[in-house]
């Protein structure tokens, strides 16, 4: 037998707690309110559908969550707080498409999303749709794609924001069509909705909340829908895809927890995130404005972010598609 002085007891003893202590402290968790940052501004469908979804979600944690909307830097204002922030489940990110996107379009970032972020789960779907307004020639997709293709370079669609999924969705469709439109990039979806119904532009692909005000005033036309499928909303839309195979650009919404973030809370941030968005209440409240509310496992979240990111890539490399550093203003060079 070796005597250990009696310090170095007590210090072994203290360290053979340290994950007993640290085990009850993530199975106790949350003990306080939790936070949401999320890059877009108030009222917006971001901001509408985590409002929805964490009220409901903070009756199982025992918490209220606070969401903080951060806006600005594309998304990077929001991305760096949460990188910032104590991996221990109190701070999140909600995000949404510039999560893949901003690696390829700023430059000198100073963190990498791929490891600075354990997904949580993919809350929301927006489906997307191609409307112009309401004189335009056209009255159908097909009829849309023909007149494109006779006035190449003549057709414009406003997209929000730069660089965005409207924008990703607008470049994949003109390579898959083989037409040629002239992008028209707005700060947001109200500016450009007001500017199809004014006429000042010949379409957009916007949300199906964002669109709304203009098809309630007869303004605009919806000629297609950028999702695998129909819209529950809008049944006799035809989906771009039944056109051009697995053309897929729904907008989305997800969480994420900064990395080193226990799985054991990121467990608990699911369960509760995933129960709230399958909540009858909370999708009815939803289904009026086209969002279609998902929740899966961060298992599968991860593999759905690899996919993604690979078609998001592409086509920002395929379009030379470029932010301007200080404006965050994309342009395709």
């Amino acid at each position: 037998m070796i005597a250990l002085p009696r310090r170095t007891l007590l210090k072994l003893a203290c360290a053979s707690l340290l994950p007993l202590r640290a085990a009850r402290a993530q199975s106790g968790w949350p003990t306080r309110p939790v936070r949401f940052v999320i890059p877009f501004p108030p009222g917006g469908g971001g901001d509408t559908v985590a409002r929805a979804v964490t009220e409901k979600a903070a009756e199982p944690l025992g918490q209220i969550i606070v969401i903080e909307n951060k806006t600005g830097g594309n998304a990077v204002i929001a991305a760096t707080a949460v990188v910032q922030a104590a991996p221990d489940g109190y701070t999140c990110l909600w995000d949404g498409n510039n999560h893949l996107s901003n690696r390829l379009l700023i430059k000198d970032l100073g963190f990498d999303y791929r490891t600075a972020f354990v997904p949580i789960t993919l809350i929301a779907r927006f489906p997307q749709v191609l409307a112009v307004r309401q004189d335009f020639p056209a009255r159908t997709f097909d009829e849309f794609l023909t007149y494109a293709k006779a006035n190449p370079g003549k057709v414009s669609c406003g997209t929000p924001p730069s660089g965005g999924m409207g924008h990703l969705a607008l470049e994949l469709l003109q390579k898959r069509a083989a037409i040629q439109l002239i992008h028209t990039p707005y700060r947001g979806g109200p500016e450009a909705t007001r500017d199809v119904m004014g006429g000042q532009i010949d379409a957009v692909v916007l949300t199906t909340s964002t669109i709304l005000p203009a098809l309630q005033v007869g303004k605009a036309r919806l000629l297609a829908i950028t999702s695998a499928q129909r819209s529950a909303l809008y049944p006799d839309v035809p989906a771009i895809a039944e056109r051009f195979t697995g053309y897929d650009m729904d907008d989305w919404n997800g969480l994420f927890a900064p990395a080193g973030t226990p799985e054991a809370i990121v467990a608990k941030l699911n369960a509760a995130m995933t129960q709230a968005s399958r909540d009858p209440a909370v999708v009815a409240r939803m289904a009026p404005l086209g969002t279609v509310l998902v929740g899966t496992s961060p298992a599968e979240f991860a593999a759905w972010l690899a996919r993604q990111r690979d078609v998001i890539e592409g086509i920002i490399r395929d379009a030379n598609i470029k932010i301007t550093r200080g404006t965050n203003a994309a342009h395709v060079a």
